[in-house]
């Protein structure tokens, strides 16, 4: 039997195409966390308030910081995949806040629903991006290289939020 060429690329269309489907899923397993490491929302998970701004043992950075700073890197890296007219902050002073702790429950509320509400637009992205595909702003970036960065970098900060609630005591077992 005899294939055209059509056909062909057609068939390799169909494999290439279900073979994204499963990267796009694991993509979105690996940004919403679990697996093989802690998820953001469980790291924060029955943190009490005033533990936010505690830095144990000299380390460089509170909790609040850590998450200011995944809220500020994580929407940059949004914007930036989806507005040629996004200017980022500028690294690092923008991107990591002064204060030790939010002024309130309010601002450490409003800043969970904003990594959520920002991770949930991103992972929207991979469902109706060409992962694969320059973005035209950038210089080599794609939709996948972004997906990966904000998996990693959030991976690396939400250990380091499990490391200081252990040091805190205040981490389940």
């Amino acid at each position: 039997m005899r294939i055209t060429f059509v056909k062909f690329i057609q068939f390799v269309h169909v494999i290439m195409e279900n073979q994204t489907s499963i990267l796009v899923t694991e993509l979105k397993k690996l940004l919403n966390g679990g697996g093989a490491h802690v998820g953001f929302n469980n790291a924060v998970a029955n943190l009490p308030f005033n533990l936010l701004g505690e830095k144990p043992h000299n380390l460089p950075y509170s909790i609040w910081q850590l998450v200011a700073h995944i809220k500020i890197a994580q929407w940059d890296m949004l914007k930036f995949s989806k507005d040629g007219l996004h200017q980022s902050p500028k690294w690092p002073e923008e991107y990591w806040p002064k204060e030790l702790a939010p002024k309130d429950e309010q601002t450490w509320n409003n800043t969970i629903k904003q990594i959520d509400a920002d991770l949930k637009e991103f992972i929207a992205l991979l469902d109706t991006s060409d992962l694969y595909a320059p973005i035209p702003h950038g210089d080599g970036q794609s939709i996948l290289r972004e997906a990966l960065q904000i998996a990693d970098h959030n991976a690396y900060h939400i250990a380091e939020i499990v490391v200081i609630r252990r040091l805190l005591g205040a981490w389940k077992s």
